[in-house]
C-alpha cells in the first residue's frame, strides 16, 4: 500500500461500487432475461473477487509462488464442489 496511491485505491473502490450496482440493473432492466442477468452478476462476482484479492489484500505485490499457490486451491476447491454435486444427483 505503501507505493500505491490513494487515487488507485479510489478508483478500485469506485469500480467495486459500479460492479455492485449492476447486480440491480441487471435484474431490474427488460432487456436482460433471467439467466443473462444471472450470467451478468456472476461475472461481476469474479470481477469484484480479482480486485479485492489483487488489490485488497495485496495478492498482485506477493510472489508468483504465492499467487499458483491460492489458484491451486482454488481450483482443487471447484474440484471438490463438482465431485459433491456428482455424488448428490
Amino acid at each position: 500500500m505503501a507505493t500505491d496511491s490513494l487515487k488507485l485505491y479510489t478508483g478500485i473502490y469506485v469500480a467495486l461500487l459500479a460492479l455492485a450496482a449492476s447486480k440491480w440493473l441487471f435484474f431490474n432492466i427488460p432487456f436482460f432475461g433471467y439467466w443473462e442477468a444471472f450470467a451478468g452478476t456472476m461475472l461481476s462476482a469474479i470481477l469484484k473477487t480479482g480486485l479485492i484479492v489483487g488489490y485488497y489484500q495485496h495478492l498482485r505485490s506477493e510472489n508468483r509462488s504465492l499467487t499458483w499457490l491460492m489458484l491451486l486451491s482454488l481450483a482443487l476447491v471447484m474440484l471438490l464442489m463438482a465431485a459433491a454435486s456428482f455424488s448428490i444427483t
